[in-house]
């Protein structure tokens, strides 16, 4: 027999708070986030949300985690649902295609950036990417980055947090790359990776539930201590997951610097300053715990709404939402206004 208890009480809590507000105060609570949106599906920002960190699946790749089922119609159904006006695309968990240091690799990314493009083509409103570079292979980086921009018009890049291949960002191998980004005043999105160095770790635990965001930790403490921060100002790197384990850790971070007069040189201000240039996408994180430490931690101007969909639901990222405490004027920054900011294509007229 179905237990009808709770739903009784909420009708009560419901006609309580409808009691004695007329016609008008029902309208307006009927749009209150606070009764109607704790599943988080309901946007607070005027347009609708900016998802920065949406993974798309190309045809002729071998389908990722995730993605097996991926079309951009699937991607415009999820958006409705929860009122995202805007994802911006970007490919992920293909570091052994995109990766592999070959031509191949090249035509992959290749291959993954034509498409991206033609879904952005298609739903120009809807859709921005990020496009792919064949990390390890600098001279295909750069041939990449010239294609992404000149040609297809790109919204940003998007890297891993390392290159399959035992280097992470700030590795000087990357320095042709940055040179260049900087130049373009690019953004770059950066996705976790498990590293090879610890793919085979006998600790019973699958790479999702932790490596992940130490590797997001390892790749902002490399861009740090090789300077990519200080040496390229018109840079704009968007890190997931609410920073990995990195604001948790600021600290220590902070504490056990590398200290050199180079090293030194490039934190004129400080290692928190320098770590907070950075944005942070709340993909899968914003979940109280996390939360606390980014508010504590990041330039609030610099946190932005992302949801890993289709690898991650949707869900698991909205519906902590209601429950932070934050204020409407913050939670409309993050889900939209901040990422207005950075990509003002889309912004709301």
């Amino acid at each position: 027999m179905r237990d009808t208890s709770s739903a009784r009480s909420s009708r009560r809590e419901l006609l309580k708070a409808f009691g004695g507000i007329g016609i008008a105060g029902i309208a307006q609570a009927l749009r209150s986030p606070k009764l109607f949106a704790q599943d988080g599906r309901t946007s607070t920002a005027k347009g609708g949300r900016i998802d920065v960190h949406h993974h798309f699946y190309p045809p002729g790749l071998p389908p990722a985690a995730g993605g097996r089922n991926w079309t951009p119609e699937r991607s415009l159904e999820t958006m409705e649902k929860f009122q995202i006006a805007a994802a911006v695309l970007s490919m992920t968990q293909m570091a052994d295609i995109l990766y592999d240091k070959t031509e191949a690799g090249r035509r992959a990314v290749r291959l993954g950036n034509d498409y991206g493009a033609k879904v952005v083509a298609d739903h120009p409103k809807r859709f921005g990417l990020f496009a792919g570079v064949p990390l390890p292979d600098i001279e295909g980086v750069l041939g990449e980055i010239a294609y992404a921009f000149d040609v297809l018009k790109a919204d940003g890049v998007s890297i891993y947090t390392n290159d399959n291949q035992g280097r992470w960002p700030g590795d000087p191998y990357f320095e042709p790359m940055w040179q260049e980004l900087d130049r373009r005043s690019a953004i770059v999105f950066i996705h976790q990776l498990q590293p090879p160095c610890c793919s085979r770790l006998n600790d019973s635990v699958p790479y999702s539930m932790s490596e992940g965001d130490f590797d997001v930790t390892r790749a902002c403490t490399s861009i740090l201590v090789n300077g990519v921060l200080h040496r390229y100002p018109n840079l704009k790197l968007i890190v997931p997951h609410s920073g990995g384990t990195m604001p948790m850790i600021a600290g220590r971070i902070q504490d056990r610097y590398p200290h050199s007069p180079q090293h030194d040189a490039y934190i004129p201000n400080g290692v928190i300053v320098e770590l907070q240039k950075l944005y942070f996408d709340v993909a899968h994180a914003t979940f109280a715990y996390p939360m606390a430490a980014l508010m504590k931690f990041a330039d609030p101007s610099h946190i932005v709404f992302g949801t890993e969909y289709a690898a991650e639901q949707v869900e698991t990222t909205v519906k902590e939402l209601p429950n932070l405490g934050l204020s409407p004027e913050t939670l409309r920054a993050i889900e939209r206004e901040n990422a207005e900011r950075l990509l003002p294509r889309f912004k709301f007229v």
